[in-house]
């Protein structure tokens, strides 16, 4: 049955939604009315053969749901939500490689061999380089005469600098890596034009170029991260293959959420001067977390109950997708107060812009947090008087909360 504090239709992943705002007033009437509820799908729409997914809108049931992988399986369906209706659905299965898209004891073994490169030694080992990097890129944004764009220039650049510190990839290939992912996400996006194709191609060549690192520290190890996740066989080591689909999901959470989170948080300081000239004046250790609750890069992933069981009264069959809405869930107002007050000093912050918990939890938080403080402070520094030039231009996607372009001005 459709939900009644819903118009006719409506649909959480449409990506022509996404295209124009986050749907908070959407969201909020769910969680007052029927915070688990189920929306109806044609089958095959969002590349599955069924008729619809449960969306889950307050906190502590993403959270609950998150924490019990027994019951909400990662691997049925895998994460995403909504792919293109033309995908097969053997490109779905194929996707379960990617730790993302696993369940324990899988999930459990690769994530402990690959956690070895974001210890907080090894974090605080690319601090000076990231942040030299960072004013780097400002002074290189700063030569531009006019205007210019935010994303391309200054929020993207920083986020693939550090995985290129972070596994070795030579800095002059970041420019590939940027391209593949763009390609990888934009399929709902016609002004990019991408086709399932020209993705599913993009995704191999990121694995192939991951495989060679791999292969080649197999053969000669060095003292890098790379050797560490791949080499050191007594301590369990990750295959080429494995570790090919490893910097394929570091594509993407690693790059494309934390572009986006700083793109946002610039866009949320540019239309709040006051939270900016308080961070300028007070650089908060806050500030970082709150941008994440407020950008919520990743609107939504998915889990499939792998058994008959029961949420808010609402009875989920065996097989069922259930939507994740971390949107929703960070305008909880049962968990924040003035959930729709961009505060930069809100401490606490239980934000689920990282995942809700679980074995899922973002392996990169702390990498993610030190770009967005490193780079907002340069900007700070060297572009106190930033300005907006017009409105940002969305991504059109089903489950991206991303920001195509961002145009700003200088003084």
């Amino acid at each position: 049955m459709p939900c009644p504090a819903l118009p006719d239709g409506f649909d959480f992943t449409d990506p022509d939604l996404l295209h124009h705002r986050v749907p908070l007033p959407e969201f909020a009437a769910l969680r007052r009315a029927e915070p688990v509820c189920w929306i109806p799908q044609p089958a095959g729409l969002a590349g599955f053969q069924d008729e619809g997914y449960w969306a889950v809108t307050r906190h502590a049931d993403v959270r609950y749901v998150s924490t019990h992988p027994e019951i909400f399986s990662s691997s049925l369906n895998t994460a995403i939500i909504r792919f293109n209706e033309h995908i097969e659905r053997d490109s779905i299965d194929a996707q379960r490689l990617i730790m993302l898209n696993m369940d324990p004891p899988e999930h459990t073994r690769v994530r402990q061999i690959v956690q070895r490169g974001f210890t907080p030694r090894a974090i605080r080992a690319l601090e000076d380089r990231l942040r030299a990097r960072a004013h780097a890129i400002v002074q290189g944004a700063l030569a531009h005469d006019g205007p210019f764009d935010f994303v391309t220039q200054v929020a993207c650049e920083l986020p693939l600098q550090a995985i290129a510190e972070l596994i070795g990839i030579p800095q002059e290939d970041r420019g590939k890596i940027f391209d593949w992912s763009n390609k990888m996400i934009a399929y709902d996006d016609p002004e990019y034009a991408i086709t399932e194709e020209v993705g599913a191609r993009s995704a191999t060549e990121i694995i192939a170029y991951a495989m060679n690192m791999a292969a080649d520290r197999k053969q000669c190890p060095a003292k890098d991260i790379v050797t560490a996740l791949v080499a050191a066989e007594d301590e369990g080591s990750l295959s080429s293959d494995e570790f090919g689909f490893f910097v394929l999901m570091l594509a993407v959470a690693g790059n494309e959420t934390t572009r986006n989170a700083i793109t946002h948080g610039m866009h949320a300081f540019l239309t709040h001067p006051a939270q900016w000239d308080l961070y300028k004046r007070e650089r908060p250790r806050t500030a970082a977390e709150e941008i994440v609750r407020w950008a919520t890069p990743v609107n939504a992933f998915q889990r499939t109950a792998t058994q008959d069981t029961e949420l808010r009264g609402k009875q989920i069959r065996k097989g069922d997708r259930v939507g994740l809405f971390y949107s929703s869930a960070n305008h909880d107002p049962e968990v924040f107060d003035h959930p729709d007050v961009f505060d930069i000093t809100r401490d606490p912050n239980p934000h689920l812009g990282f995942g809700g918990g679980g074995p899922h939890y973002c392996l990169g938080k702390s990498l993610a947090v030190l770009e967005i403080d490193l780079i907002l402070g340069a900007i700070a520094d060297a572009m106190p008087d930033i300005k907006p030039v017009g409105d940002p231009r969305r991504l059109r996607s089903a489950w991206i909360n991303g920001v195509k372009e961002l145009r700003v001005t200088v003084g």
